[in-house]
């Protein structure tokens, strides 16, 4: 019998909500009448490359070795570490055609190529990867932004939507385009294969680059939302004063927009996702030409969310907040076309172990995901489901070492660039009240602490430093041994 084929769209920064009814898109709501859907669903942190990576390859980046953009000039990582292995590397070991258009993001110096994949399009305007077969080295130029770019001056009159940085070049958050983007050409490749599928079981990656910032996108989508519905955030007012100061070091430049023009901001990103739905659309129509719907496992997904406004802040990075780890995830099976929605906690690096169980490929090395197969198929036992997740950032190129615990009640964040923080998610689901200076809830921090100092012992982390300008935690590893 012939193993199911897997067709594998994953956006770029698009937070959950908007796949839920808060952005307006047709087809995915008319696939979701046919899939499972996973409400809780993070991603191990929030930044394209590590996020990606852990997702290829059901790791932690403390594991993996990918803490940041790869193509960057101070990369603190150019790509993974020796001996990690990426499970499509299974699928192809067990007969599967392998084929990839879109971001790629997982090395500046190995392509799609190098893990077993056909390369479809790649759009180098988004990688260091210049010619996958040829070369391996990253090719930054960040000088010429500087030196032969149009940078902005502090005499400037700022326009809408724009945020002014003096002697950094000019970056509006919103605007217009006319839809023929590098977004166009991986979904034009994709559905290209599509009409030409090989007879052996194919996976195919699509993965457009938005509805990443700068959210510019066709008149025909912006006009679909009237900014009289477009509302502010709810935690748009907070100052975070209780907050790391990095966190109001990363608003501060947003600080320069109006309120309208963060509503103005928040239309585009959702017109943004309906284009995405729209390109969505076109490749799961290509699929049924292809008569090949039927026998194929389709999943969406994202790397990251997307601030949107919240705290003040847009994008991801640093500051760790919900809304920049809550991706979508989406996944319908052949022989399990049901609308079913699946509340159990779930992380990105499940991806890898569902597609392996679900395609009957055994793993021989041990992952950090599960296989979500048993509520996919809505098995009356199911493995007893997570009390914490966990996430890791060493920064977006700031070197800023961040590690956090995510349980359902109370969430504790390490920073080890500034001051922790402690939310209380139950009364507090906006996280606008830090605790962790409180002593009350010292107890608190140090459980959370204790599970925290397991995990990386699991995950081989290196925040074990014992120096005293280097070790800040308020309870450190030994609390695992000694109390």
């Amino acid at each position: 019998m012939k193993k199911p084929n897997i067709l594998m769209f994953m956006t770029d920064q698009q937070r959950a909500d908007t796949c839920f009814g808060r952005a307006i898109m047709p087809n995915l709501a008319a696939f979701r009448r046919e899939c499972a859907s996973f409400t809780d669903v993070m991603c191990t942190a929030p930044h394209c490359c590590p996020s990606r990576t852990s997702m290829f390859s059901g790791l932690y980046p403390s594991q993996h070795g990918v803490w940041n953009n790869v193509d960057v000039g101070n990369a603190i990582s150019r790509g993974m570490a020796s001996g990690v292995r990426l499970w499509p590397e299974d699928l192809r070991d067990n007969g599967y055609k392998m084929f990839y258009s879109g971001k790629w993001h997982l090395s500046s110096e190995e392509g799609p190529d190098a893990f077993g994949f056909e390369l479809l399009y790649h759009p180098k305007k988004y990688t260091g990867v210049t010619d996958t077969k040829t070369s391996r080295l990253p090719h930054t130029h960040e000088w010429e932004a500087y030196i032969e770019g149009d940078t902005c001056s502090e005499q400037d009159e700022r326009r809408p939507g724009e945020i002014i940085r003096p002697g950094y070049p000019h970056y509006f958050l919103y605007g217009e385009n006319s839809g023929n983007t590098g977004d166009e050409n991986t979904v034009n490749a994709a559905v290209e294969q599509l009409a030409h599928l090989p007879k052996e079981p194919w996976f195919i990656f699509c993965g457009p680059v938005g509805p990443h910032d700068p959210y510019f996108v066709p008149r025909e989508y912006l006009d679909m939302y009237d900014i009289r519905d477009i509302s502010l955030p709810d935690t748009y007012a907070d100052e975070m004063k209780d907050k790391p100061a990095f966190y109001r070091k990363t608003r501060a430049p947003f600080d320069q927009l109006t309120c309208d023009e963060v509503r103005e901001g928040i239309r585009h990103y959702l017109a943004y996702c309906t284009y995405e739905d729209m390109l969505f659309g076109r490749v799961l129509d290509a699929l049924r030409k292809s008569g090949q719907y039927d026998d194929t496992i389709i999943l969406y997904c994202s790397d990251h969310g997307d601030y949107a406004g919240e705290h003040g802040l847009w994008a991801k990075g640093l500051p760790c907040f919900r809304s920049a780890y809550h991706v979508p995830l989406f996944i319908r099976v052949p022989g399990t076309e049901k609308p079913i929605t699946i509340d159990t906690p779930a992380m990105l690096t499940d991806i890898g172990p569902t597609l392996l169980d679900l395609c009957g490929v055994k793993c021989g090395r041990p992952l950090m995901g599960m296989s979500l197969r048993p509520w996919i198929e809505d098995r009356e036992e199911k493995p007893a489901e997570r009390e914490y997740r966990f996430t890791q950032t060493n920064g977006n190129e700031q070197y800023g070492i961040q590690r956090a615990v995510w349980g359902k009640d109370w969430k504790y964040v390490y920073n080890g660039f500034d001051y922790d923080e402690l939310y209380d998610l139950k009364n507090d689901p906006g996280e606008t009240e830090n605790l962790a200076a409180d002593a009350r809830f010292r107890p608190v921090i140090k459980d959370l602490l204790r599970v925290m100092w397991q995990f990386v012992r699991d995950t081989d982390d290196t925040i074990l430093n014992t120096y005293i300008l280097s070790a800040h935690a308020p309870f450190g590893p030994g609390i695992l041994f000694r109390e």
